[in-house]
């Protein structure tokens, strides 16, 4: 919406919170079409009364600047409003900041499986809050992201950057792997791929899923991870019973025979390979589960991590709304008539 009005949303390092409420200054725009059919209507009905006499003597006192200067005054105040409701702000530059930390890499699951909702509302939606939650509480330390299906794909290097880790978070789905069914074996060599050779710090893997692999290459991949000094963590959604799986749209999902998928979390196999992998398996489903997740990482090696400095911002909101009220009181002290004059000022 704001694109199509081709108003600027950054000037000079000012930037507007809510770009699009910036169609609100065409109320300005609606003020001045009003105030000329006005003034048509008064010019029409001046000269239908004929008579120059009659109408000074009703115009006596009246000033053409101070009816200018008030709807300047109220127009200015419009525009002043509408740009503090748009919520202009400018970006502070910002400190690099140091910190102690370790490396870890989530590795989410979006297989069609996580559709399940033998946890409500999804056993997706499940693990998406508990990545969530973790995110929260692992910050400073570094956090790589991928998504694995039938593939996997890296999402985010490692970076304290968590907003952008959150963000990709809330937006996990099965469309971001095109190739359905479940491989955790490259699950997890996708995320041990995530990191860097060269660092000191104390790498840990953590595995979101429900364990269904459909690849059987899961265990010799995570004792390849732990050969490569990383620990790996499991975290189990779902429930043991399982649950029929539906799209979205709430459709039964069909395998190729026609016949509706049944899907059970396989809690053991997620034990067996937080135990070859020298980490540990979590439920997903119980408390506390994330804060003993933290705990484990602080005994990870830590090495200097560039922390991502938090945005400080000068906002202009109050000086413009404070701006448009000035404004206002002067256009309501501000009287169209003359003080004690007998002659208008200009008809």
């Amino acid at each position: 919406m704001s694109a199509a009005l081709s108003l600027p949303t950054d000037m000079e390092g000012v930037s507007f919170q809510n770009p699009a409420l910036l169609w609100l200054l065409l109320a300005v725009l609606a003020q001045a079409l009003l105030l000329w059919q006005y003034w048509r209507w008064r010019r029409r009905t001046l000269r239908q009364l004929g008579s120059p006499v009659l109408v000074q003597r009703l115009l006596r006192g009246f000033s053409l600047r101070r009816f200018w200067w008030k709807n300047a005054l109220f127009g200015l105040a419009l525009v002043a409003l509408a740009l503090a409701i748009a919520d202009p702000r400018r970006l502070l530059p910002a400190e690099a900041k140091e910190g102690r930390g370790a490396d870890i890499v989530l590795v989410l699951d979006v297989s069609a499986s996580m559709w399940a909702a033998d946890v409500s509302p999804s056993r997706l939606e499940q693990g998406r809050l508990w990545a969530l939650r973790a995110v929260s509480a692992l910050e400073g330390h570094r956090i790589g992201l991928a998504f694995f299906a039938g593939d996997a794909f890296a999402q985010l290097p490692l970076t304290t950057d968590y907003d952008a880790v959150r963000a990709l978070l809330q937006q996990a789905g099965p469309e971001f792997i095109a190739l359905a069914g479940t491989d955790l074996g490259l699950a997890i060599e996708t995320g041990v791929r995530l990191f860097e050779s060269g660092s000191s710090a104390g790498r840990a893997l953590v595995l979101i899923t429900d364990g269904e692999d459909h690849e059987g290459q899961a265990l010799g991949r995570a004792q390849a991870a732990r050969a490569a000094g990383v620990r790996l963590f499991t975290a189990g959604v779902g429930r043991a019973e399982g649950a029929a799986v539906r799209q979205p749209g709430g459709a039964p999902l069909r395998d190729g025979s026609g016949a509706p998928v049944y899907s059970r979390p396989d809690f053991a196999l997620l034990r067996s390979l937080a135990e070859v992998g020298g980490g540990r398996f979590f439920d997903a489903g119980q408390a506390n589960t994330v804060s003993l997740l933290a705990a484990e990482c602080e005994t990870l090696q830590k090495a200097t991590v560039a922390l991502q400095a938090e945005p400080q911002y000068v906002y202009y909101f109050v000086w413009l709304a404070l701006g448009a009220w000035l404004l206002l009181v002067l256009e309501q002290a501000l009287t169209w008539r003359l003080p004690k004059t007998s002659e208008a000022e200009d008809a």
